[in-house]
């Protein structure tokens, strides 16, 4: 198993971010932003991810404002929390509607991208020198402020831009574009290709002839070329921002993607470069982002399709060697945060947000009731947030999902066998203990928690296991040698028995990282397997051989 690549830090140590995505507008001031941070604590999050608007931090050319940043500086440490900044510029969503005003009327000094019809579309160019100067200028005086004002280090990354590329053309056909596209693709890239040998840009430039350098988009890509030198014109464009940054303040930056997959999946036909976002760092072009940014740590997906085959499929597809998977926003349903548990366990998920966590919260400040499923996922994984610095990549951590109509899940440990029973099915009596009953009293009219399971197993060791999750319950039981399992048919109790518990413990990990106890088990709590409520903080077991 290969290690993990760490981007986020917090005094030089690893940090794994949790929290939410306010809404696009929740960074304008104090009022806007105060209920993103609330939906953080309720959510028992560690950090907020927020957007900064060009067009505030820079209303007229020249002249910069920071105030609504500062304030956001000042909320997070009254909040105990961390930021990670969202630079809406030269794009947000595809389009420019947050680059200022002085940029939006000037479209002969900051040209637009022109469609295949040759109308200017609402998109500034990434062919055009003049937008790329005036992102740098402003970018690069936001991690200047940064630098000198956040002296705590609050921020902890900056997002840049936002989901990049045009919707409802291939690619720009202005005249600088057109003669980049008609020029030879540059030598790097065609480097690139050949040194990986493989991937899906590899492929294409196979599938269109593999000619050696020197040949134009069209001749080395085919039909293809147009999205992909939009991807190399917008990722080169965004690694120039993000050098220049990186240049005064040399923090921890990535670049979101909108997918699309979901195009494919909600629009028909919307399969074409232009229905989704063309030039985007969607999978078939992400090889050309990670060639053409080596000044940006990372490119994430946001991810919004619930079905577990699709967003496994994504998860694999951005989590390699040289991308460490993150995910800065995805939606706040169920189907999410159990997909969530398997990114951790299966792909190393570096940090998770939900978008607009306002959402969440009353307008007393209190937990929405129906979110109550949400907060209680993110608890688990907060709690278990220093096994995952340490075990994540080794293969120790293990995924519990229940899926729809599933009573039963099976885990394959060293040494042991893990059987996962899920509230919902059998056996109809659990016995937890006093803390867990409801209203009717305890046992008469007991009845089950619905909801479905969700959660982490992790082996820290061959009989050290931790827990954390919500309605389900462990039974670890010993492998037992083929040769020594009763034949069939002549009797005899073949079933692998039960491992024996040394003990079981409620607790949590202090600032240095070691197990405190607050609840020790025994007895009845025992009689069904180590069960686990969001609650009951991690739960500890160790057996005995």
């Amino acid at each position: 198993m290969a290690a993990v690549k760490r981007v986020f830090t917090v005094n030089g140590n690893p940090f794994f971010p949790m929290g939410v995505q306010s809404d696009n507008q929740s960074g304008y001031n104090d009022r806007e932003s105060e209920t993103a941070f609330k939906a953080v604590k309720l959510l028992h999050g560690n950090t907020l991810i927020v957007p900064v608007y060009w067009e505030q931090v820079e209303p007229e050319e020249g002249k910069f404002d920071f105030t609504a940043v500062n304030n956001l500086i000042v909320s997070a440490h009254r909040y105990e929390v961390k930021l990670i900044l969202l630079w809406f510029a030269t794009w947000k969503n595809g389009n420019m509607d947050y680059a200022p005003m002085w940029v939006k009327s000037n479209p002969q000094r900051f040209k637009r991208v022109t469609s295949s019809t040759g109308n200017p579309m609402w998109v500034l160019s990434s062919h055009c020198q003049a937008n790329l100067q005036a992102d740098i200028k402003a970018f690069t005086a936001l991690c200047k402020h940064l630098m000198n004002k956040d002296i705590d280090r609050t921020v902890i990354s900056i997002q840049v831009e936002n989901e990049p590329g045009i919707y409802g053309s291939d690619r720009d056909y202005g005249t600088e574009a057109q003669a980049a596209y008609d020029s030879p693709v540059p030598a790097g890239l065609v480097t690139a290709m050949k040194k990986a040998g493989k991937g899906r840009v590899y492929d294409l430039w196979q599938e269109a002839g593999g000619k050696a350098a020197g040949g134009t988009w069209p001749q080395m890509f085919g039909w293809e070329a147009s999205e992909l030198m939009t991807a190399w014109s917008i990722a080169a464009y965004i690694d120039r921002v993000a050098e220049a940054g990186k240049a005064v303040y040399n923090i921890p930056m990535y670049i979101n993607c909108a997918l699309a997959e979901h195009s494919q999946w909600m629009i028909p036909g919307g399969t074409f470069p232009g229905y989704y976002s063309s030039g985007a760092p969607v999978i078939k072009v992400l090889d050309i982002y990670k060639w053409c940014t080596p000044h940006v740590d990372l490119i994430a997906p946001d991810i919004y399709l619930p079905e577990p085959s699709a967003y496994q499929a994504i998860c694999e597809a951005y989590s390699r060697s040289d991308n460490p998977l993150f995910l800065p926003e995805s939606a706040s349903s169920g189907s999410h945060i159990w997909n969530t548990f398997r990114a951790i366990a299966d792909y190393n998920l570096t940090g998770y947000f939900f978008f607009g966590g306002e959402s969440i919260v009353t307008t007393d400040g209190s937990l929405r009731p129906g979110s109550q499923m949400i907060a209680d996922s993110y608890r688990c994984i907060a709690d278990a947030i220093p096994l995952l610095l340490k075990y994540q990549g080794t293969g120790k951590i293990h995924a519990v999902v229940q899926e729809e109509y599933m009573d039963l899940q099976h885990l394959e440990l060293d040494g042991y066998l893990g059987w996962v029973q899920f509230g919902g099915g059998a056996p109809p009596f659990v016995l937890k203990d006093w803390r867990h009953v409801n209203d009717m009293g305890f046992p008469s009219g007991f009845k089950f928690n619905d909801s479905r399971g969700r959660g982490l197993v992790i082996q820290a060791s061959k009989n050290e296991f931790y827990i954390v999750g919500v309605n389900f319950r462990l039974f670890i039981r010993h492998k037992l040698d083929p040769k020594k399992m009763p034949a069939s048919g002549k009797g005899g109790y073949s079933r692998d028995p039960e491992a024996q518990y040394l003990t079981v413990d409620e607790g949590h990990f202090d600032g240095n990282g070691e197990f405190v106890v607050d609840h020790h088990r025994n007895g009845d709590a025992l009689g069904m397997g180590a069960w686990v409520e969001a609650d009951n903080g991690v739960v500890r077991v160790l057996t005995c051989d």
